[in-house]
């Protein structure tokens, strides 16, 4: 169909009744329930994100690089900032799409509740295993599927607003936390655990043999999965109304963080400057906090994502690669994993041949030894390794989970 040219009063207006719900039901039945664009935007990222872990293992580096005096270094780290921010928000769309499937409110909402319970019981037992290989149950972290389960939780309540109220509790999320930036947990006493649950990367719980930190507090990641949700309707429009409206937003958003971001006003906790060389000028631009996401970090991720999202509605007729990432994208709790246990054991592996000594491996996850890691291209080399070597698994699962028909597949 041909779409129309709008206002900027127009374009806004038609974005609020989208995400609060006021789609009617004809635009909503013109899309499918399964959109191959989201599974390759989704395979893309856990790709990508596969790349990172692969660093944290094999790498030299700590675990956030961030020197923009090492180009290379850090965009490969920096690649990887589209992954949670983009997994998250793609969550909270895919809430509505299974939602949209007939299902009432209610059915909706405790789904979001014992998946989202379900996805924090795998956090703290097999994926805590995968990063640490030990059953000594003494070291907790609240990382990305920690964040994605709590959201869900979270999200199971919110459903019963109006969407109109979900994207509006989202965006205050996502735009307002930078305010609180300046307050510390040990402000609040005894009560600063609190603090570290909804904003300030921290221990929840530490003592002599116990200790639970969450890496990934819950605010903002709420905001992006109810954001998420609530830009769902539009995902069901017509391939060419859903394409003018994401590419509108993610441009929207893109050019809102540069010139944000060019303003140092507001947005993330530090500010960039500039450099002796363009390049390190340009990355000290994009240099934005991860921990909690600020809304810079977080505008400059999902308006690029937004985009490709608009240009993959014929992502099935785009060839192997689209076709392979795709597959990966409708089994990422199955990837994810898998690839923790594969990178730590190959991890395990190359210590022991290459160092005589791979003890450091088990147990919490820490600093490496002096001398330990391979260089940038051989972490690129054991990624790519990695990749094609759960395709054949993921492609089997991912038909499997197709013909089976019974609930707890969902889960999975």
């Amino acid at each position: 169909m041909n779409v129309p040219r709008f206002t900027a009063s127009d374009r806004t207006a038609t974005v609020i009744a989208g995400v609060a719900g006021q789609i009617s039901p004809a635009q909503s039945a013109a899309g499918p329930q399964r959109l191959d664009s989201i599974d390759l935007l989704r395979g893309l990222v856990i790709v990508l994100m596969a790349l990172d872990h692969t660093r944290d293992f094999f790498g030299t580096s700590g675990a956030n690089p961030r020197d923009v005096a090492e180009p290379a270094l850090f965009l490969t780290r920096w690649i990887t900032h589209f992954c949670a921010p983009v997994f998250i928000f793609l969550a909270g769309i895919s809430a509505h799409l299974y939602g949209a499937r007939g299902r009432s409110v209610g059915a909706l909402s405790r789904f979001l509740l014992t998946r989202g319970l379900w996805l924090i019981l795998i956090e703290f037992t097999v994926v805590r295993l995968g990063w640490s290989f030990s059953l000594n149950i003494t070291h907790f972290t609240g990382q990305v599927i920690w964040a994605i389960g709590a959201s869900m939780v979270i999200l199971a309540g919110l459903v019963y607003l109006p969407r109109w109220a979900i994207a509006v509790i989202g965006l205050v999320m996502i735009a307002g936390h930078n305010l609180f930036d300046g307050i510390a947990a040990e402000q609040s006493g005894p009560a600063g655990f609190i603090w570290n649950l909804l904003h300030k990367p921290g221990p929840l719980w530490a003592s002599d043999e116990t200790r639970l930190f969450v890496l990934y507090p819950l605010i903002p990641w709420v905001g992006v999965m109810a954001a998420g949700y609530a830009l769902g309707p539009v995902m069901q429009l017509d391939a060419a109304a859903r394409r003018h409206w994401l590419l509108g937003l993610g441009l929207a958003l893109t050019a809102g963080f540069i010139v944000l971001r060019a303003t140092n006003l507001y947005g993330d906790p530090a500010g960039w400057d500039g450099h002796d060389g363009a390049l390190a000028t340009a990355l000290s631009f994009v240099n934005c906090e991860k921990y909690p996401p600020s809304l810079l970090y977080l505008m400059m991720t999902l308006g690029p994502a937004l985009v490709l999202l608009a240009t993959f509605p014929h992502a099935n007729a785009r060839g192997r690669a689209a076709a392979c990432l795709i597959t990966f994208g409708r089994v990422p709790f199955f990837f994810y994993v898998v690839h923790i246990f594969l990178i730590h054991a190959l991890a395990v592996v190359f210590a022991a041949v290459a160092f005589g000594d791979a003890s450091w491996l088990f147990g919490s996850f820490g600093g490496k030894p002096a001398g330990y890691g391979v260089s940038l291209a051989g972490v690129y080399g054991v990624w790519l390794c990695v990749v094609i070597a759960l395709y054949p698994p993921c492609r089997w699962f991912a038909a499997l989970k197709q013909r089976r028909r019974e609930w707890w597949w969902s889960y999975l």
